[in-house]
């Protein structure tokens, strides 16, 4: 896990990631913590420190598309419960790519941290096809959960995550790092939460076990107030090559 100047690692991101409506000018995208103080296995007290991801929307029914209620992962807990055997993670390394075949996805992952007002940068909206590692949660494939954003669209169209909604349970993720190897996550669940429901310590909560979750806008989307929540697919490691 990287670790903050003070040695205590960051807090993750609280509950949302905010659309902008397209009239308005876009600041950078910037994710905020509270407390240097917090660690993350200590989600039963912690209170979780927001994200914030600005995009624009496309109205009416050409929009994303979003998760179906078959498509929900268990409520029991962060880890959304289990039957298979976990499988023993791997040590700490730099996530490279994100890969999702079932909806075409395969970009370069960089690298957000935090700067000296301790917020950190999204990927720039003018890069479609750019997804960020959020270095204040785990390695992709290490223990605990990896938190991996990007935009659904912007100014010309969809984005690197306009399809996450379409992904059904079951299906493949691949993060490959920098030592080599490649993470492998089975997806346990997608859904979208409105902003004002954000279940942040399900979401971010830390684990046991190598977990992932990628995140974008979603739900209805208006040009006044931008999109209403953000589509989260949790999923687990399941394997590595």
């Amino acid at each position: 896990m990287q670790r903050s100047p003070g040695g205590h690692p960051p807090v993750p991101p609280r509950h949302a990631l905010r659309s902008t409506p397209r009239a308005r000018q876009r600041p950078p995208v910037r994710f905020t913590r509270r407390g240097r103080r917090v660690v993350m296995v200590a989600v039963g007290s912690v209170v979780l420190t927001g994200v914030v991801l600005m995009v624009d929307g496309l109205d009416g029914s050409g929009g994303p598309p979003q998760p179906t209620a078959a498509s929900a992962a268990l409520s029991g807990g962060a880890e959304g419960g289990g039957t298979k055997e976990a499988v023993p993670p791997l040590p700490d390394a730099q996530p490279m790519r994100i890969r999702i075949p079932k909806v075409s996805i395969d970009a370069p992952l960089m690298n957000v941290s935090l700067d000296k007002q301790k917020t950190i940068e999204a990927p720039p909206p003018q890069y479609k096809n750019l997804g960020a590692w959020y270095k204040g949660s785990a390695s992709p494939g290490a223990k605990g959960t990896a938190i991996v954003v990007g935009h659904v669209d912007n100014e010309s169209g969809p984005a690197v995550f306009y399809g996450l909604g379409a992904l059904k349970k079951g299906a493949r993720i691949e993060v490959s790092r920098a030592d080599g190897t490649t993470a492998i996550f089975t997806i346990y669940g997608i859904e979208v939460f409105a902003k004002k429901d954000f279940p942040a310590k399900r979401v971010y909560g830390d684990t046991a076990r190598p977990e992932l979750r990628v995140i974008t806008c979603g739900g209805t989307y208006t040009k006044a107030g931008g999109y209403s929540g953000n589509v989260v697919v949790f999923a687990r490691m399941t394997g590595h090559k």
